[in-house]
């Protein structure tokens, strides 16, 4: 007994000497969380020091690279003010968190008539003999101009695509390089997406995000180098190929891509640079919720026989498509089998972090929770998570309906199919029209890369929706490997391969004969059954959600009696089904945990139990 008491004493008074030594480092940092709000349990863990240290591109991966996130200087002055960097700065903020959220270490608001501003001084001493350097920055929000040693390195508007710069030529010879960024975010005064951010928060809409929010980063590469890889499996063909994008090619330039099923090689092939390469991948094991496989890649650039640059990567053998079931009703299906899609609504908000998650422990949890509860899918909703999160999709098995961000809001919403009259399309300014299709296209262009991404959304719920059939058309046409859900709620057009329907709280469908024989029907939201936990919430009184519940069994009732009217929907002709929502957001408490995650509403086993029925296979016979 004396042994485990002593045991246990020094496990304690390791425990709180690390935890010691943290604050210790935290106070003389001068950085601390702001209080006053609720938080996540990862709140403790975020290090000033070192936030966010993972690599921030699972899908293509080098070596040589330097973490840029932690302490930066900051100011928040007058739009207009001065238009270089301030004489002095207002004190330290956490990057990567947004400068309105807790972990930020400051928790204030900018908004459009404000510009904030980051430094920060970094050792880093340039060895530039046929190398570049680069700076990456994963998301800012919304407009970034950056500025290295006293000079101009470039401009960035988008708040939810990375951006990358090359700094070789601003770099000084000694070691310190001077950083800064000054960002512009209207917020919700301003035409660009925004997603759930309002200047006001109120019900449905929540704290505004404004500057950087994912990790900043340095990064040496050749001067020629691979800067983008996009793998596209056919399963049919059982090819997968593979895209490179090389920067500074030679004529005799190659690129040999190696696909690896762990330490086995599985093919290979070698293309001129810039070519895409066809690997035959027999035999394969193709991707899906239950088993999903992935192949390691190898990417190696060589000039004359000599490797010049190589990152590793990875592909899946997958595909989503669609086909009809033998009453004449579209179906989505995954690797040519029908698969009842189901999942929450996941907004990927933070109590302490906002857009951010505290760590990466953190990213990780609500897909792994997802999983466990039984949903084989996550509809991310007018946001855009860090690769990493996708990775991790892409590992444990999760299928990604991915939004595009809203923005531009005003016009008429009608949520009804089949009715006409009440609907309105935005009459944007050119202005506002070229800032989402270039951010949509940004948005693809780094995301494409990921298997679970089945489904893109261009628009919900008429939010800022124009030229419905135009953008649709475009997105099928420039990423035809994945399904196009055009409007999802409402304003409906007949463009896309999906008709959406948003119904609250319990669950309904448009009627197949109607509408089934063109489109696939899913239900893109119901439910929204609410809870409110005592000390997990953001307020205290004034919560919201689309039906409350007084306790945890009365709300699990409820949701199974949902859960039980699936069957004849399935078997009717419908696809696909998102509940709302993965956690409580802010004033909203529909969510299947609290807004801490501190609280699981729900049985994760009993949900698994009750979901399993959903994916039975001899609900739906397609057509031969």
């Amino acid at each position: 007994m004396k042994k485990v008491v002593l045991s246990l004493g020094v496990l304690l008074g390791s425990l709180y000497g690390r935890a010691y030594a943290q604050q210790t480092a935290e106070f003389k940092s001068g950085w601390k969380y702001v209080q006053g709000k609720i938080v996540t349990p990862w709140a403790e863990k975020v290090v000033a020091q070192n936030p966010h240290p993972d690599y921030p591109r699972p899908q293509m991966i080098r070596q040589n690279w330097q973490n840029m996130n932690g302490l930066w200087d900051y100011a928040i002055v007058p739009k207009g003010a001065v238009d270089a960097k301030p004489a002095a700065f207002d004190g330290k903020i956490l990057v990567p968190f947004a400068v309105e959220s807790a972990l930020s270490g400051v928790g204030k608001t900018v908004g459009k008539d404000s510009i904030l501003w980051y430094q920060r001084l970094i050792d880093f001493a340039p060895k530039l003999k046929d190398q570049r350097v680069l700076i990456h920055f994963g998301a800012v929000d919304w407009k970034a101009e950056v500025f290295v040693n006293g000079k101009p390195a470039g401009s960035h508007q988008g708040g939810f695509d990375p951006f990358t710069f090359d700094i070789t030529d601003l770099l000084v010879k000694k070691k310190q390089q001077e950083i800064v960024v000054k960002v512009w975010d209207p917020s919700s005064d301003g035409p660009q997406p925004r997603g759930k951010q309002i200047k006001n928060p109120h019900g449905i809409w929540y704290t505004p995000v404004t500057g950087i929010w994912q990790t900043v980063w340095l990064e040496t590469v050749a001067t020629s180098h691979i800067a983008r890889i996009t793998p596209v499996a056919d399963i049919d063909k059982q090819t997968l190929t593979v895209n490179t994008e090389i920067v500074g090619a030679g004529a005799s330039d190659k690129v040999k891509i190696i696909a690896w099923d762990g330490s086995a090689k599985v093919a290979e092939q070698e293309v001129a640079a810039g070519q895409p390469a066809s690997l035959t991948i027999g035999d394969a094991k193709l991707w899906s919720p239950d088993s999903p496989s992935l192949y390691d890649l190898t990417a190696t650039l060589t000039r004359n026989g000599k490797v010049i640059d190589e990152v590793k990567s990875y592909a899946a053998m997958r595909k989503i498509g669609v086909q009809v079931d033998e009453n004449g009703i579209q179906r989505m299906t995954l690797n040519n089998k029908f698969l009842f899609q189901y999942g929450p609504l996941d907004q990927g908000w933070w109590p302490d972090g906002l857009y951010t998650a505290p760590t990466d422990e953190a990213l990780k949890f609500d897909i792994l929770k997802t999983k466990e509860m039984g949903f084989n899918m996550i509809r991310k909703h007018v946001k855009v998570e860090p690769a990493r999160w996708y990775r991790y999709c892409d590992e444990l098995g999760m299928l990604v309906w991915q939004d595009m961000p809203s923005g531009d809001l005003g016009n008429n919403w009608e949520m009804r199919p089949g009715i006409t009259g009440n609907e309105t399309d935005k009459k944007r300014t050119p202005e506002s029209e070229n800032i989402y299709k270039t951010e949509w296209k940004a948005i693809m262009d780094a995301n494409r890369f990921f298997p679970s991404i089945v489904v893109w959304v261009p628009f919900n719920e008429a939010w800022g929706q124009f030229k419905t059939a135009e953008i649709t058309d475009w997105t099928m046409q420039y990423d035809p490997s994945r399904l196009v859900n055009s409007a999802s709620g409402g304003n409906f057009e007949p463009v896309g391969h999906i008709i959406d329907l948003h119904n609250y709280p319990a669950p309904v469908m448009p009627r197949p004969d109607l509408f089934g024989r063109k489109q696939i029907i899913v239900l893109g939201e119901f439910g929204g059954l609410g809870l409110p936990v005592d000390q997990h919430v953001w307020q205290q009184k004034d919560n919201w959600g689309y039906q409350s519940f007084k306790n945890q069994e009365e709300l699990y009732n409820r949701y199974e009696s949902f859960i039980n009217r699936f069957e004849p929907l399935i078997k009717k002709g419908l696809s696909a089904a998102v509940y709302t929502q993965t956690t409580d957001v802010e004033v909203e408490t529909n969510g299947l945990m609290t807004y801490d995650r501190k609280v699981i509403k729900f049985s994760e086993a009993k949900l698994k139990q009750i979901h399993s029925k959903l994916y039975d296979p001899s609900l739906v016979k397609l057509k031969p």
